[in-house]
């Protein structure tokens, strides 16, 4: 009988910790893949490295995070975007693109200052865009 308990608190237990991992996972979510690919690099260097000041690490992962918001700069507006709000949607990623490339020349000859203004535009200007982005 212990040994029957044990098992069904240990499996009570695994499946509550894959539902929270699982709505964890869904928190961060966005309805286009580009911007989940995008995060999935953006998030450790936003909350591990930036604070940390480990600009060797943002440098390292910069070639790879212009990848992915270049993938989200060629999506242009996603697919069901509301009318009224796809022009305001090309400006900001007008901004983003812009931010982008000054980040990529920051990631490879800027001082340390410039990479993190420059990667805190991206950050700031990816949220934005994030934040428009249609509900799934």
């Amino acid at each position: 009988m212990n040994r029957y308990r044990l098992t069904i608190i240990f499996t009570t237990l695994i499946c509550f910790i894959a539902v929270a991992v699982s709505s964890a996972a869904a928190q961060h979510g966005f309805s286009v893949k580009q911007y989940n690919e995008f995060h999935e690099v953006l998030h450790p260097l936003e909350h591990e490295a930036l604070p940390g000041n480990d600009f060797a690490r943002i440098r390292a992962r910069s070639s790879e995070l212009v990848k992915h918001g270049q993938a989200i700069v060629k999506l242009g507006v996603p697919a069901g975007t509301s009318d009224d709000q796809k022009a305001e949607f090309k400006k900001e990623l007008a901004k983003f693109d812009k931010a982008l490339k000054i980040f990529r020349t920051h990631s490879r000859k800027g001082s340390d200052a410039q990479l993190k203004t420059s990667f805190s535009n991206v950050h700031d200007s990816f949220e934005m865009l994030a934040s428009m982005l249609p509900r799934s």
